[in-house]
């Protein structure tokens, strides 16, 4: 089994709603995305996608996208974006998903090989740009959230890498440690991949190893519309 992951799919949700607007690389990106799919996925595989999967409002409109990342190669696994407004309750997301997927929310599957729990996380201070009191304090809610998706992790890993997915970078380039680094760090976590920056942003990411954990950037354009292979 090989494990790849690509975020931020952005499918339209039912809507006519190009995503080349946001620039030419975006031009029928999905159809890309499958193609190269096809070529590198197999059955077998397992794909992390953080997040941004849908422009749908509602679950019922976004049935449709997820049907169609449903009917590519290998198992898919979920977490919650900021733009997926039609992410409601997590029993809801479930049940509508197709066979080969599953959605986390401050838990864990179990791959096999390693486990990955996944949790959306938030936008982190940086030197030029503090948090508001709002957003410092849903970033530490969602630094709980990390630790009960760790927590859980770490109860069914048995010594086999612990690998986390969340939307919002937990890292970025010239950044030192961050409230969700540390908490990394302190479970010993192998691998983080993160989506949602996109065209310029994109030089912000993180991709490299740091403290002895692998962070990877995979929104669909920062890595030419392709699933990256993150493990083994």
């Amino acid at each position: 089994m090989s494990l790849f992951a690509i975020g931020d799919l952005h499918l339209s949700g039912g809507d006519d709603k190009p995503m080349d607007v946001f620039g030419p690389q975006w031009d029928r990106h999905f159809l890309r995305i499958r193609e190269n799919w096809k070529e590198l996925v197999k059955e077998e595989d397992t794909v992390l996608i953080p997040g941004d999967i849908s422009w749908a409002m509602q679950l019922e409109a976004a049935k449709a996208d997820l049907e169609e990342i449903g009917r590519l190669p290998g198992k898919k696994i979920l977490c919650k974006g900021n733009h997926d407004y039609w992410w409601n309750s997590i029993s809801q997301v479930r049940s509508a998903l197709p066979d080969s997927m599953t959605a986390l929310q401050h838990n864990t599957a179990d791959l096999g090989d390693a486990v990955v729990c996944a949790t959306r996380g938030w936008m982190i201070p940086t030197k030029e740009m503090p948090l508001s009191d709002q957003d410092a304090k849903i970033c530490r809610r969602e630094a709980d959230r990390l630790r009960m998706a760790l927590d859980d992790a770490s109860a069914r890993a048995g010594g086999r890498p612990v690998i986390v997915m969340t939307h919002y970078p937990p890292l970025l380039a010239g950044e030192t440690n961050t409230v969700f680094t540390e908490i990394l760090e302190a479970y010993g976590v192998h691998t983080a991949v993160y989506g949602h920056l996109h065209g310029t942003g994109i030089q912000a990411g993180f991709t490299g190893e740091y403290h002895g954990i692998r962070y990877h950037l995979v929104s669909c354009d920062s890595i030419g519309f392709s699933p990256k292979k993150i493990y083994p």
